[in-house]
């Protein structure tokens, strides 16, 4: 049988084109109202168990574990995405991510979860999530037209913020009732159906083309050759470094937003309350924006959604956050952040579908999560005891640096997190800036070619 015939065959088994990422994408968005329902209710049980000077290196210590496995797994996941089928690639890394929930349920109902057990399970879910970015964003290549890929951003944007708007409130209320463990049997049933209705889908196999072939090797080989794709093209390679700026410079605060607001409301009920709506407001927001991206498919010029939204990020989401001290101001911050969120980092998709050939994305998807990214497990170790031991002290009432700044953002307990949410706002703003003075960032989408797609089938995926 050719390889057409195949194709053919296999697109009788499964939907492909908008109805198949339909599928794909309803499949996440209840994943990832489980998941983020866990990170809730967990965030919660830290605060409630851990030393009150040992609380932000605690967060910042459990969000390390996990991030950095995905970003070191990253090359060699984008090589395997690549060689094999990425719907049973998706299928088996989410599968093998959502079993450390299952040993999480198990140590809590036994009475022997520590905070310790949440650094080895995240490191475990994290190695294996470092597969499903660069299969997902693959298959959505090969799966929708080329004109609607920011628009297929926008809608998993959606996703992930419709989550964020009810799983805090639906995990603060299932804590009060059921207690951690129904959180964790919600994440474990939304997991399996995420995975049962990859069943229901077609992932065209990309045509070959002359990228693809010249990255064929050993696997080490093949992991290594996102590196050089990307380095042979300076455009890729300075919009990642701004990402790799950026994110370094974000994580100092975004790390920290949990105990900062659980610390500064001071009494625990009322601080999961006000977390819970601060969170939810941003889920607000990100579905908004992720609206307006599905509908409006971002600016024409996409290098612009990515700038201005790295600025106006900067400024409404971070330090506006870091200056507010009540649940409006924070709220209002919550949301405007994570409005822009989905119109920068779809705007940045765009440009790397239509850029990179489809047989190689796989491996220079996760070499793009790894530069963009690598920074970021870096500033989570330094965070926490940076908060624990600098700021917070300092902003104390007699501290030295709460005359400087006690007019900016208050005194006491959690004013030193707030300042380093305004200081990374502000170098927020210097890297958008600043990438604008770059010609190679600035005029990335007329530098770089298109890549010319074979013409589309009916139903909106790739012919092969």
């Amino acid at each position: 049988m050719s390889r057409l015939d195949e194709n053919i065959s296999a697109k009788k088994t499964g939907m492909t084109g908008m109805r198949g990422f339909t599928v794909l994408w309803t499949g996440q968005l209840l994943s990832l109202l489980g998941t983020n329902m866990v990170g809730f209710a967990l965030a919660i049980w830290i605060y409630g168990v851990s030393e009150e000077s040992f609380r932000a290196t605690a967060f910042s210590l459990v969000a390390f574990f996990n991030f950095a496995p995905l970003i070191l797994v990253s090359p060699i996941a984008g090589a395997i995405v690549d060689r094999y089928d990425r719907r049973k690639v998706m299928m088996l890394a989410d599968l093998a991510a959502g079993l450390p929930t299952i040993v999480v349920l198990l140590l809590y109902v036994t009475g022997n979860l520590q905070i310790w057990h949440l650094f080895v399970t995240g490191a475990v879910s994290s190695s294996f999530q470092a597969f499903h970015f660069p299969a997902y964003s693959a298959a959505v290549t090969m799966m929708v037209h080329k004109e609607h890929y920011g628009r297929a951003s926008g809608m998993l944007a959606t996703a992930q913020f419709a989550s964020g708007i009810f799983a805090p409130i639906v995990s603060a209320l299932v804590l009060t009732l059921a207690g951690l463990p129904a959180v964790l049997m919600i994440d474990i049933m939304t997991f399996v159906i995420a995975v049962s209705m990859l069943l229901f889908i077609h992932v065209p196999r990309p045509p070959a083309t002359e990228h693809g072939r010249k990255g064929i090797g050993s696997i080490w080989k093949e992991s290594f050759y996102g590196f050089r794709y990307i380095y042979e093209r300076p455009s890729l390679l300075g919009l990642q470094l701004t990402f790799f700026c950026v994110n370094f410079i974000a994580t100092f605060s975004n790390v920290l937003l949990n105990p900062m607001i659980l610390t500064r409301v001071g009494d625990y009920e009322t601080g999961q309350i006000i977390l819970g709506s601060v969170l939810s407001a941003g889920g607000i927001g990100g579905v908004v924006g992720s609206v307006v991206m599905s509908a409006w498919g971002g600016p024409k010029r996409k290098v612009n959604g990515i700038l201005c939204g790295m600025i106006l990020l900067s400024l409404s989401g971070t330090l506006l956050m870091g200056l507010g001290r009540e649940l409006i101001v924070w709220a209002i911050a919550s949301f405007l952040g994570l409005f822009l969120l989905p119109i920068l980092n779809g705007s940045s998709q765009a440009i790397w579908q239509a850029k990179v050939a489809p047989d190689v994305q796989g491996r220079v998807f996760a070499t793009r999560l790894l530069i963009a990214q690598i920074s970021v497990p870096m500033a989570m170790l330094l965070s926490g005891p940076i908060a624990d031991r600098v700021f917070e002290p300092s902003m104390m009432s007699e501290g030295n640096l709460a005359p400087v700044l006690g007019w900016l953002v208050g005194t006491g307990p959690g004013a030193g997190m707030a300042v380093m949410f305004v200081i990374t706002g502000i170098l927020g703003v210097v890297v958008g800036l600043g990438a604008y003075a770059v010609r190679a960032v600035r005029d990335a989408e007329e530098i770089l070619p298109d890549y010319d797609t074979k013409p589309l089938s009916k139903e909106g995926g790739q012919k092969q």
